[in-house]
């Protein structure tokens, strides 16, 4: 469905909370870090177990995989949701590249949550409460904005394909609900112990 005949509000909507609950926890984990910095031996607020907790992942490799803290890009990354979910309900309409810029952005986001879900399941054997707060609204706005720009047309011009889009939003929750059982499940094959916590977490 063209971008000109509707106005997508609810994907708006979906982004600013998305925006503002990642940016926060990003923004916890910037604290925490700064805590491990300044009393390395001393427990973060966020170790509730020796399965979840943030220390491990802050002080791996892979929580500053491109040589500073991943939650830096936390606290600047959820800033570009958040204007465009902002300008869209202002009633501003983007054009075709700027739609495919954003579009890569948030399938960078959502390919290096992925590969740090792997990290923790398989590398580092903990999961980190912050960082899965972040798991679980980036997922969704992965799977949303691909909804979004296959109807808004910057993936197809074609207006049967655009239009069985539109009919596919209103079943990204159910997609992410899926994708948050296959971490689980992964968890589980895992064998690891904080099975019952993240489903208690997550759901």
């Amino acid at each position: 469905m063209s971008e000109q005949r509707t106005r997508p509000v609810f994907y708006a909507v979906w982004l600013i909370i998305a925006s503002v609950i990642g940016w926060f926890a990003a923004f916890e984990l910037t604290v925490e870090k700064f805590a491990l910095l300044e009393n390395p031996k001393e427990a973060l607020a966020c170790d509730l177990s020796p399965f979840i907790q943030c220390s491990t992942n802050l002080e791996s490799w892979q929580g500053s995989v491109f040589g500073f803290p991943n939650p830096i890009m936390g606290l600047t990354g959820w800033m570009a949701p958040l204007v465009v979910g902002v300008a869209i309900l202002a009633g501003a309409r983007f054009p075709r590249w700027f739609w495919a810029a954003f579009g890569l952005g948030i399938t960078f986001a959502f390919g290096l949550v992925c590969w740090l879900i792997g990290q923790s399941l398989y590398d580092l054997f903990v999961l980190c409460p912050w960082c899965m707060v972040t798991w679980a609204v980036t997922i969704p706005t992965f799977f949303a904005t691909m909804v979004h720009l296959t109807r808004n047309g910057t993936f197809t011009r074609n207006e049967k394909v655009m239009a069985r889009a539109d009919t596919l939003m209103p079943w990204v929750p159910l997609a992410t609900i899926v994708a948050y059982a296959l971490i689980i499940l992964l968890a589980q094959l895992q064998g690891l112990d904080f099975l019952g916590e993240m489903s208690r977490i997550l759901f």
